[in-house]
């Protein structure tokens, strides 16, 4: 190996490492690799800035500021009440109608994007009932990232492949879509009998619930009213960006100003309040997890994992699935799908059989499900973490990745059970 693969190598483990024993803050650390990376020269800033994706950048600052405006106006408060009241402050029945909420948003909204409406909602109930909101993100979480399997524009990395391998909306729906509604319900039977002795609320603090009168919180319904309006069309553009082909970033970022503009808001407010350590750290992540891509690391390993099984569709086919499960866990999704791409059109032109397009659908269930394996394995992980953190409430990286593994583990399993008895 060179010099720069082995640098890279370093570098980058070192910061997982630093990163799992939360040694120093995430994205001090990330930045300070991304650092050591161009210092060296081990790529030019050229290619490394290339490698940060503004796409995501500019979709989580301008959903911020969405999601912050709306917060003001105390919408938030008011569904996070009348939900807990429907199911009069059963914390267990709130985690399964939150997990539920999660996942069927996340397979027609990114995941990212889900996590951001819907995590302070989480936050609000869990001050009001008394307990941590910990175990419902987590929950929500891993919820997200199972629903977002389920479809062509749940997840990037199905956008991905749908769009490489010629695959529609229809072809997920029918082929992952049932996979996705079993380890979903499998999910949330997991998550209760985890946290079950974490979510109990106290008599008086369920009443409490039960007196609060939600009407009240809207002050300012002109404003709700233009706020849920233009909310209401950024998410009818995500559903049809692919009809018009803007960019989901480019939608987000104009419903952020325009919001701006027609409330009369102080844009100086909303953009200080963005979560910037969550933007830095998706910086030098993307440096980063680039230089590995850039230097045909990820490529090389996507290349290990199935070269002994290129003549038996079924090895290959189960290879895919849990490399593809446990390095997406390690490493961003997106750029190992874009390294096993080109491998598995290779893959189904070598291998008979492969009319059923199984080996996609492998590829899409290990790396989406992946995502839950660790903290830092999918953007709405991280999103999540520093939403809960800068609440009072931090989601550390083995406070996640304990159970992230569990819920990954059980999911793969799944995943071979349905693929084995669907296709072969």
């Amino acid at each position: 190996m060179t010099f720069q693969i082995v640098t890279a190598l370093l570098v980058f483990l070192s910061v997982y490492v630093v990163i799992s024993l939360e040694l120093v803050n995430k994205a001090s650390i990330v930045i300070l690799g991304a650092s050591i990376i161009l210092l060296l020269g081990i790529i030019t800033p050229e290619e490394a800035f290339l490698k940060v994706n503004l796409h995501i950048i500019f979709l989580l600052t301008s959903l911020m500021v969405l999601v912050n405006i709306a917060k003001d106006t105390g919408l938030f408060q008011y569904i996070a009440i009348k939900a807990a009241k429907q199911v009069h402050g059963d914390p267990i029945k709130i985690l399964i109608f939150l997990s539920i909420l999660t996942g069927i948003t996340s397979a027609f909204l990114d995941n990212v994007t889900t996590i951001i409406i819907l995590s302070p909602i989480a936050i609000l109930i869990s001050v009001e009932l008394g307990i941590s909101p910990v175990p419902y993100i987590i929950t929500m979480v891993i919820a997200s990232n199972i629903g977002g399997t389920a479809t062509l524009i749940g997840d990037p990395p199905n956008i991905m492949i749908g769009y490489n391998a010629g695959l529609s909306f229809g072809d997920f729906l029918y082929n992952l879509t049932p996979l996705i509604f079993i380890i979903g319900a499998v999910g949330i039977a997991l998550s209760i009998a985890i946290f079950k002795n974490k979510l109990k609320a106290t008599a008086d603090r369920r009443a409490r619930i039960m007196s609060f009168d939600e009407t009240g919180i809207i002050t300012d319904k002109v404003m709700l009213i233009k706020t849920l309006t233009v909310w209401g069309f950024v998410i009818l553009g995500f559903l049809l960006q692919d009809i018009f082909h803007i960019s989901p970033s480019v939608i987000a970022m104009s419903g952020a100003v325009v919001l701006l503009i027609i409330t009369g808001s102080n844009p100086d407010k909303y953009l200080a309040e963005i979560e910037w350590v969550t933007i830095f750290f998706f910086v030098g992540l993307f440096i980063l997890v680039g230089t590995l891509e850039e230097l045909k690391i990820i490529e090389y390993i996507g290349q290990k994992l199935i070269v002994f099984s290129r003549d038996n569709l079924m090895v290959t086919t189960f290879t895919i699935l849990w490399g593809g499960g446990v390095l997406s866990g390690i490493v961003d999704n997106i750029p190992f799908v874009a390294a096993m791409i080109p491998l598995i059109d290779m893959m189904n032109t070598s291998v008979v059989h492969t009319g059923s397009n199984i080996l996609w659908w492998s590829l899409s269930a290990g790396a989406c499900l992946g995502g839950n394996f660790t903290l830092i394995g999918a953007s709405a992980n991280v999103v999540a973490s520093q939403i809960s953190t800068k609440s009072g409430f931090p989601v550390r990286f083995w406070d996640f990745t304990k159970y992230g593994i569990l819920y990954t583990l059980v999911s793969l399993i799944i995943s071979t059970i349905y693929l084995y008895i669907r296709y072969f």
